[in-house]
């Protein structure tokens, strides 16, 4: 099953928020959909490198020329001084009218699988209709310090210390913690007899759908 299907990716905005994977999410997403004959956009509300690999418009005169060229683009305004984009020209009402699915990456995680949300974070549009978490299982088994973005926040919110190790039941607290997703895919679980019990652990403790799989090697499965 196509991953967009598997997380029931709908029309619209949708925000992909948390660590170990939110890029390379979007890129999944948008690849499977643009191939169901839809008109897609990757894009973000905070910051992103542009996908080396598609069509990216910088201006909104721009982005309309890409749009009838090709069926899946990323868009962004450059930020001075970097190769990254920050958010689009266009409101994130105006981008919804003209693609099928809108796929925006709604915080930054600095390269660790686990993630927890300051105050001014994730920035989620208003328009979205879910919010998919990703979360990196190879953060699980090491420590918060060691495997989470902002730790101090990450140990607090899960009612632990920054030197405890990263259990599925102290991952789901932090998740019920915040309550900021509708659905969590679990990546890096490259290897699924290595990683199957702690992930339906995890999942137990969660009352969202719950995907895992690895996205680098393109496999995934409902959990529950």
């Amino acid at each position: 099953m196509e991953l967009a299907s598997l997380l029931d990716i709908r029309p619209g905005v949708t925000a992909v928020i948390g660590g170990g994977g939110k890029t390379t999410l979007l890129r999944t997403f948008g690849g499977e959909l643009a191939a169901d004959g839809k008109h897609v956009l990757v894009c973000t509300t905070t910051k992103i490198l542009p996908f080396p690999d598609l069509p990216c418009a910088r201006t909104s005169a721009e982005l309309e020329m890409l749009r009838e060229k090709h069926r899946l683009v990323c868009a962004g305004t450059p930020v001075p001084g970097t190769e990254k984009l920050t958010a689009p020209e266009l409101s994130m009402a105006q981008l919804a009218a003209m693609f099928d699915y809108v796929l925006a990456e709604a915080d930054g995680a600095a390269r660790r699988p686990l993630k927890a949300h300051a105050p001014h974070e994730p920035v989620i549009p208003p328009q979205s209709n879910q919010t998919i978490l990703v979360l990196g299982a190879e953060g699980l088994g090491r420590t918060v310090a060691q495997a989470a973005h902002r730790p101090a926040l990450y140990a607090r919110l899960a009612g632990a210390e920054e030197g405890s190790v990263v259990t599925p039941a102290l991952a789901a607290r932090m998740l019920r913690a915040e309550g900021l997703h509708d659905r969590v895919f679990v990546n890096q679980a490259d290897d699924w007899e290595r990683w199957a019990d702690a992930v339906r652990a995890l999942a137990a403790e969660l009352d969202c759908p719950v995907a895992a799989g690895s996205l680098r090697r393109g496999v995934w499965r409902r959990v529950q």
